[in-house]
């Protein structure tokens, strides 16, 4: 850990300065004792301080001239890491003014004025130690002194928070954590202040709950489109469920069968979707939400929707609501995410099956009027629910509103109830934040199922597109989707944002990927004529794809049919934004999903991670897998792949479970969200940092979930590894992997802990790194609306009251550098 170095404490100045140049204080010394005289016992220098909000020391003025009533001191030769913030104070003695600093020779650097004597700057990335020079001034340039900053590569410096079970957001030493937004805030003028006790109504002006994924979108101070500002902008966030117990008074109605009243179910369902708010920096770090701004929009279940690409316009579209099957209401289940170079949001519907109403026997179901096809597809997206999720379809008053969410088929036309509205749902909406007024676009060529994010690949001039997305279901699969059109650098200033998502998000190929047992893989495409007839199985007859429009609906079944690798929860995924290498979290599974003879090479283990008195056997804690597409190209049919990281206790010593070697200091379970850092800064620069969040349920008797920060190496660093796998009946089997590096304590690190019963979920960062928003959902999730499972966020400030709340926090770094290095 680099931090806290000044006159008289060496830690981190002796041990991280790998250029050979002395420790700062044997400078100072050696240089305060050779100037008293001079300076009259005027110490030469301040503090030097790396990682915090001061970087000086004594400088040399052996070269001003002898004798002279001016003397110039720009401080000791330095060491320091990539990310940290360092401040150059210069000093001067009998001068008369004009005093300036400017930057000699290294990497460029933006000089921050903080006086006549002082400037400071954020470490640039660096792959090897390389110096900085700086020049201070005086009496306009006629006297100066130069001192070197070497800056090395980028490391985690901070310690490792500890696993625990405390009712707060847990940071390293040496960071604050606040709360931004929070569930039922007001965003819109006039609406009032959140009462926390279920009386709280109008969801559609203010913060849903479940807050999920998150995209920070930059405006400057004019209020217009700037992605590269970092005081100001609009935070988009994911609202992917309820807790429904602390939305109501004393919990929900009829919750489990109805009738549901409308006053709650509206509640409900509004607190879904998404939210764009309009955030700020005050100028010294303290963030805030502007409640009246004409940026905040609420985007829930109910906002007018279109749809675009292949699907649109067909009859698995039509609805009583939209005849033509162009027009849609909503988005539902919002999850993950991904972010378009040209300034929108894509966000993903993951598990929006279990919504609607549709009993699979007993005397509501439908059978007799859906045809084979639609019964497979239904089941194979597991459209089967007797009242569906929160049973808003039995909400008295009745109102269209509530009904659309029955989805059995009556006896007339499909435009005379809503049979197929659960077509309408599982796509990717793409959202123009810096435009209010436009209308939410679904893609239809990117695919429908449980999408778990729609991450975009490295974006390189004259090539496609490609949107990497995973299927978060157990034995589910990941997806490429591959653009027409070549992607031109000028579309990512155009005007009109949707109208370039229409460019390269409507047309194109869509894939799946198989896993090969040698570390290869290919992307099999999902295009009618080349995928075979879905065999029967599970009682369901034969499936023959009828057109693309079909594939792209029944994704799923186009995958089973063509042999793709059926994965363990394929959840976030996050691309590299310097090799373009694509990772993957793969949550967990379970034994019934993945038996002892069940496992392959992309998914190899079957253990027992026992919690308490309780076994779980499968692979409970996943793993991230990652690969490297062919030739680096994101079209490319081919690619390599290995295991990142598997999750595991670190207490257990078995090597067949902890493959990556992981410590109290950095194991986690069930890895979910993953984010790398922006390539504007320097954590996403070399050798980008990764952010690691995760939803777990199998290390919660030991900690609550949590967000570690990641410098990973690269597909093919680590070796073929062979696993015993181990069944509840002391059965074993072997299984050959690939695995990547073992963890270490320099590539690793646990860097927050949420609160009780909560997922960590959402992460990104300003374009200068040095803001990171995280979001904590579902804190409280495990009680009810008279006994909290949480009292978080009131918690965060020593308060142990009331109901719980999904919010996002803010991290700073108290020393002003980049969060993470």
């Amino acid at each position: 850990m680099m931090s806290n170095i000044s006159i008289g404490y060496s830690d981190g100045d002796v041990d991280t300065n790998e250029s050979g140049n002395r420790s700062l204080n044997a400078i100072i010394d050696d240089r305060y004792s050779r100037r008293q005289t001079i300076l009259g016992g005027l110490q030469a220098s301040a503090v030097a301080v790396f990682g915090t909000a001061l970087l000086s020391a004594c400088g040399d003025d052996d070269d001003a001239p002898k004798g002279s009533a001016i003397t110039v001191n720009a401080g000791a030769d330095a060491a320091t890491t990539s990310g940290n913030y360092v401040t150059l104070k210069g000093t001067v003695t009998g001068g008369t003014g004009g005093n300036s600093w400017s930057q000699v020779s290294g990497v460029q650097v933006a000089l921050i004025q903080i006086d006549q004597n002082t400037v400071a700057f954020v470490a640039p990335a660096v792959a090897s130690a390389t110096p900085l020079t700086f020049r201070f001034s005086a009496e306009n340039g006629t006297k100066s002194d130069e001192t070197v900053i070497t800056v090395s590569p980028a490391a985690l410096n901070f310690n490792a928070v500890a696993k625990n079970l405390d009712d707060v957001v847990t940071v390293p030493a040496g960071y604050s954590v606040s709360v931004l937004t929070a569930l039922g805030d007001p965003i819109i003028a006039g609406t009032s202040a959140y009462a926390n006790d279920g009386t709280d109504t109008d969801f559609a002006s203010r913060i849903g709950d479940h807050g999920d994924a998150l995209h920070f979108f930059g405006l400057n101070a004019a209020g217009e489109r700037d992605y590269s500002a970092s005081a100001r902008g609009i935070l988009v966030q994911n609202h992917e469920n309820i807790t429904e117990t602390y939305l109501h008074p004393n919990g929900p109605t009829n919750l489990s069968s109805g009738p549901r009243p409308a006053a709650e179910a509206i509640k409900e369902i509004e607190c879904h979707g998404l939210s764009f708010v309009e955030v700020k920096d005050d100028g010294t770090g303290k963030w805030s939400y502007v409640q009246n701004s004409a940026f905040n929009r609420r985007v829930t279940p109910n906002t007018a929707t279109t749809f675009k690409g292949p699907v649109a316009g067909t009859d698995y579209l039509k609805t009583k609501y939209s005849p033509s099957g162009t027009a849609g209401r909503g988005t539902i289940n919002n999850c993950a995410n991904g972010y378009a170079a040209w300034g929108t949001i894509m966000t993903c519907e993951e598990n929006w099956a279990g919504y609607f109403k549709r009993p699979s026997s007993g005397p509501e179901e439908d059978t007799a009027n859906r045809s084979d096809r639609e019964q497979t597809a239904l089941a194979r997206y597991g459209v089967r629910s007797s009242t569906g999720n929160y049973a808003w379809s039995s909400a008295t008053p009745t109102q269209d509103i509530f009904t659309r969410w029955d989805a059995r088929a009556g006896t007339g036309a499909a435009t005379d109830d809503y049979r197929n509205e659960p077509n309408q749902f599982g796509w990717v909406v793409e959202i123009d934040p810096y435009n209010p007024g436009t209308t939410p676009r679904k893609r239809t060529a990117l695919g429908r199922f449980g999408h778990e994010g729609a991450w975009v690949g490295k974006l390189t001039p004259g090539k496609k597109v490609a949107v990497y997305m995973g299927d978060d279901s157990r034995r589910e699969y990941l997806y490429k989707f591959v653009s027409a059109t070549n992607w031109d650098a000028a579309d990512a200033n155009a005007s009109n944002r949707l109208a370039v998502g229409d460019k390269y998000l409507d047309n194109g190929t869509l894939y799946v990927a198989k896993f090969n047992a040698d570390g290869t893989g290919n992307w099999l495409p999902l295009v009618f004529g080349q995928v075979p007839n879905r065999p029967a199985t599970g009682g369901f007859p034969e499936y023959v794809f009828e057109s693309q429009a079909d594939i792209l609906v029944n994704p799923r079944l186009a995958a089973d049919a063509v042999g793709a690798t059926p994965m363990d929860r394929p959840e976030w995924t996050a691309v590299n934004p310097v090799s373009g290498e694509v990772y993957l979290t793969l949550t967990n599974n379970n034994a019934s999903n993945r038996p002892l003879n069940g496992t392959d090479a992309a998914n190899p283990r079957h253990y027992n991670d026992p919690k308490g008195s309780s076994n779980q056997y499968g692979n409970p804690n996943g793993h991230i897998i990652r690969l490297r597409e062919a030739g680096d190209d994101g079209a490319a049919t081919g690619f390599a792949w290995d295991i990142y990281l598997f999750g595991a206790d670190s207490a257990d010593a078995d090597a067949n479970v902890n493959i990556s070697g992981l410590t109290a200091d950095n194991d986690f379970s069930s890895p979910d969200g993953l984010w790398f850092s922006r390539d504007q800064n320097a954590a996403g620069q070399i050798n980008p940092l990764l952010w690691i969040q995760t939803d777990d349920g199998a290390l919660t008797d030991r900690t609550n979930c949590m967000m570690l920060a990641a410098l990973p190496g690269h597909v093919g660093d680590g070796s073929n590894v062979t696993i015993t796998n181990k069944d509840s009946t002391g059965a074993t089997a072997q299984q050959t992997t690939i695995a990547g590096a073992a963890a270490t304590a320099a590539t690793l690190k646990r860097f927050l802990v949420g609160p009780k019963q909560c997922e960590i979920t959402g992460v990104d960062s300003t374009p200068d790194g040095r803001t990171l928003f995280v979001g904590i959902q579902h804190p409280g999730e495990n009680g009810t609306y008279d006994a909290p499972g949480s009292n978080w966020p009131q918690s965060q400030s020593g308060t142990a009251s009331g109901r719980p709340r999904s919010a996002v926090v803010v991290v700073k770094r108290d020393s002003g550098g980049i969060v993470g290095l």
